[in-house]
């Protein structure tokens, strides 16, 4: 397996790899990362769709990317993803991927049109007092010495901030800076997580720095994603063929460990209460999602909280006893063994009162009921106790949705700490008193927020204990390699399976591009990865995030002033210069 760039690799066909007609391939779990993996391996390793089958626990695919409409309940949306234009793996999947709502068109044609016709962009990205605009104007509002540590960590290596926190990099100018308060809210982002997802982060989307006060580098599907990006694969690897297996909780993986050879022997299972599983030779390829974002999760309901499941946990249990058979398999207990800080609450708001659209509609300065973008990302109550934010995406959002209800979603990363209007943390919390909090923070009145919390919605909480582990502080080895060393045929894929290439987690992107480093490397494709987007490299994009970071302030050029004007003079003409002026990093 190799990278490229470009599309010379592309665009051209692989050839059929040899052997693959006495292949099969399983794979454990059927979040994303499997569904694109099997796609990888009928559009591009050219092995049949019955030869591969694809276990589940639950009784649904697609993992975090779900959508569902519970009968007693309402909607609910565990979370959403957030999308860019350089996603290149992803792209690459669901132009192959035939859309479920244009004939003819692909889910990539799909998404490229509804994106042209109804660009992303925020009116509002902050709230305070009650629902009136935040006025962050766009500005970072970091300050020198801010803008110092961000250079900082954007120069140190991946080593300098292995097991470091944001906190440990990070002083308080940057932590009270509106820069923070984005991305924060953006990416789930807590103080004590990673700096070197930080770090990574920035290297990825260092071309997006100017949209991130107001959403302009986002993108989003028509509806939530379950039926938006998951429906159209599930049914594109059904009709060629492929096994779905649900309520199949793999439980275990034999492996036959020898210098220089190491080969996934049996997969153990429970079926229907009955252990089972199946041998496997060499040419039984094995894909295993280790680790889950949303695993335990809990639902309640507007008159219920949800509750917080420390319980057994086993998608976690079976990366650990896979762990604990090679010392390159991974440390699980990086990501999975600390609820207190991954975990954090959404909640699904239904409103059935035709008044709450209206305070939406103040807040997003735009129609909830248009069809079209509303909030256009999240928007964030700045002084919310909990650091609440929602959002409303193009409404319907379910396509059974009514057409006189809006689907709000609202998360907070302070789930125990109490509410400004409700006095309890949002943990505590039933669907109504949730409501209630989100109410008082949209602007409703505090007489109205009784009646119409309890007749003029319906909510559905989520309460998620490993939602945030991947961002963990971590090292290297924390993650098992895609495919390990001397690995004949089984690979990891996933949030917690570590690329070789420099991207970052908790995007769609890299839950394909794990899949499809293991299918090709595997298989032996003869066809390129995609590498991560260049930005990084770009002078142009890091000038123009240098302007952006520093709010549009010319560098003040330290000396006497005849020292500057003879610098200006010598680079007066030349391509320097011209680029320092476009990006108003010079006065002019």
């Amino acid at each position: 397996m190799d990278y490229t760039s470009g599309n010379f690799a592309a665009f051209a066909r692989p050839r059929k790899p040899e052997g693959v007609e006495g292949k099969t391939a399983w794979f454990v779990g059927s979040g994303l990362a499997a569904l694109a993996g099997a796609a990888f391996l009928i559009r591009d390793g050219q092995m049949a769709g019955d030869r591969i089958t694809i276990l589940e626990q639950q009784l649904l695919p697609g993992g975090a990317l779900d959508g569902i409409e519970e009968p007693e309940k309402g909607f609910v949306i565990r979370g959403g993803r957030e999308m860019e234009n350089h996603f290149e793996c992803l792209w690459d999947l669901y132009r192959s991927i035939p859309s479920l709502e244009i004939e003819g068109a692909s889910v990539l044609d799909e998404f490229f049109w509804l994106n042209k016709d109804d660009p992303n962009y925020s009116l509002c990205r902050a709230t305070v007092e009650q629902g009136k605009d935040a006025e962050t104007n766009g500005l970072f509002t970091l300050t020198d010495t801010a803008q110092k540590e961000i250079i900082a960590i954007f120069l140190a290596t991946r080593e300098e901030m292995e097991n470091k926190r944001i906190n440990e990099v990070f002083g308080a100018d940057f932590l009270k800076s509106n820069f923070w308060l984005y991305w924060r809210t953006m990416f789930a982002f807590e103080e004590w997580h990673s700096a070197l997802e930080m770090k990574l982060y920035l290297h990825r989307f260092i071309h997006h720095i100017g949209g991130l006060p107001d959403f302009s580098a986002l993108m989003f599907t028509k509806y939530n994603q379950y039926e938006s990006l998951v429906l159209p694969l599930v049914k594109w690897l059904e009709d060629h063929g492929v096994q779905f297996r649900y309520g199949v909780e793999v439980t275990d993986v034999d492996f036959d460990i020898r210098p220089g050879a190491r080969q996934a022997t049996r997969i153990h299972w429970i079926e229907n209460g009955a252990e089972g599983g199946v041998d496997l030779t060499r040419n039984d390829l094995v894909f295993l999602t280790i680790g889950s974002l949303t695993e335990n999760s809990d639902n309640g309901d507007h008159k219920t909280p949800a509750k917080l499941n420390e319980g057994p946990a086993p998608a976690w249990d079976l990366w650990r006893r896979i762990a604990a058979k090679a010392d390159d398999f991974g440390r699980p207990d990086v990501f999975g063994a600390h609820i207190p800080e991954t975990k954090w609450e959404s909640a699904t708001v239904t409103t059935l009162d035709a008044r709450i659209p209206e305070y939406i509609h103040r807040i997003a300065k735009r129609d909830p009921l248009s069809g079209k973008v509303v909030t256009g990302g999240i928007v964030t109550a700045k002084d919310s106790s909990w650091l609440m934010s929602w959002t409303v995406n193009r409404q319907p959002h379910f396509k059974k949705q009514p057409k006189d209800q809006v689907v709000v979603w609202v998360y907070a990363l302070f789930v125990d700490t109490p509410g400004n209007y409700v006095k309890k943390s949002m943990q505590a919390c039933t669907g109504e008193e949730i409501t209630q909090e989100w109410l008082y923070h949209i602007g409703v009145p505090v007489e109205d927020i009784p009646d119409m919390a309890a007749t003029g919605a319906k909510t559905v909480p989520v309460m998620m204990p490993y939602i945030t582990s991947f961002f963990m502080p971590r090292q290297a080895g924390d993650r098992p390699d895609v495919v390990p060393r001397d690995a004949l045929n089984f690979a990891f894929i996933g949030q917690f399976a570590e690329s070789k290439q420099r991207d970052c987690i908790f995007t769609t992107e890299y839950s394909v591009r794990t899949p499809m480093e293991a299918v090709y490397t595997l298989l032996n494709v003869e066809r390129g990865v995609p590498e991560v987007f260049n930005s990084t490299y770009d002078i142009r994009s890091l000038l123009a995030a240098t302007g952006r970071l520093r709010d549009g302030k010319a560098i003040d050029i330290p000396g006497p002033s005849f020292v500057r004007k003879m610098l200006m003079k010598k680079l007066e003409g030349t391509q320097i210069a011209e680029l320092l002026g476009e990006f108003g990093l010079v006065a002019k």
